[in-house]
């Protein structure tokens, strides 16, 4: 076997190079067994391995970042998108509607940053981020929270809609396990029932609140207020979810539903 460091010759069984004692095998993502450096398919279950440059060349780079090993973690999903923006865009001039847009994915960047979050990726209208992964917080529920009600007042504030039409949005919070996989760039870092739950939840939500499902209210505890928002059936979903209105950081209570809670909370 040809070291891949030093290019010196070893006998085929060996696990490291004599001449520089580099390894001489690779640890495969999908079975865990040791394949030999420089093998494009693990030989023991024939499935690709990442990091051979003709691997990654035939699968496309974003084809290869799929094939890292995964873990799971607990993280928080947070969804927001705007309401009624297919009308909104039909309504202004292509022009205003990218400058809008512009706005309020900046103003999407700003606050998930300032909440120690990872901003997962913008679907149309709609925002998606993540507490959790790859940086862990104890409090990611409620920086999660308090990052969605702080961007459902900022849209409300944002300038270049219909004269006379208040911009509004619409958010949801999801917590519990997911498959987490780091340094992936271009693909979801997340995946789950989770994604999925907080993204139907988002939907189920009414103009200018925010809907939580029962793990995020336990784990935000008393430093969120929070209101019942009974059993919500979700689209594809087999059982009802158990939903919360987040209504304002605790004794900053707002007067309505959407208002903005005076004040970011802990930072990253």
């Amino acid at each position: 076997m040809t070291c891949p460091s030093c290019g010196s010759q070893n006998a085929e069984a060996a696990r490291y190079c004599g001449s520089c004692g580099g390894s001489l095998t690779a640890g495969c993502p999908h079975c865990r067994a040791e394949v030999p450096v420089g093998l494009r398919y693990c030989n023991a279950c024939g499935l690709p391995m990442p990091g051979h440059p003709r691997t990654d060349a035939a699968l496309g780079a974003s084809e290869a970042e799929l094939w890292l090993p995964s873990e799971r973690r607990l993280v928080s999903v947070l969804f927001v998108d705007l309401e009624d923006f297919t009308a909104l865009a039909e309504a202004l001039d292509p022009e205003d509607v990218r400058n809008l847009q512009a706005r309020y994915f900046e103003a999407a960047r700003s606050i998930v940053a300032h909440y120690g979050g990872t901003l997962e990726k913008f679907i149309g209208d709609a925002v998606m981020a993540v507490w959790g992964a790859p940086a862990a917080h104890e409090d990611d529920a409620e920086r999660a929270v308090r990052a969605a009600l702080e961007m459902v007042a900022a849209v409300g504030t944002l300038r270049g809609a219909v004269p006379g039409r208040r911009l509004r949005a619409r958010a949801a919070v999801g917590t519990g396990e997911a498959a987490v996989t780091p340094g992936v760039e271009g693909q979801g870092i997340v995946a789950g029932d989770l994604v999925n739950t907080a993204a139907r939840l988002q939907a189920a939500a009414q103009s200018n609140t925010v809907l939580v499902d029962d793990t995020t209210r336990r784990m935000v505890g008393d430093a969120v207020a929070f209101e019942p928002a009974g059993l919500r059936a979700l689209k594809g979903k087999s059982l009802a979810v158990v939903a919360w209105h987040a209504v304002g950081v605790a004794g900053e209570r707002p007067k309505g539903r959407g208002a903005k809670a005076s004040g970011r909370g802990r930072a990253a």
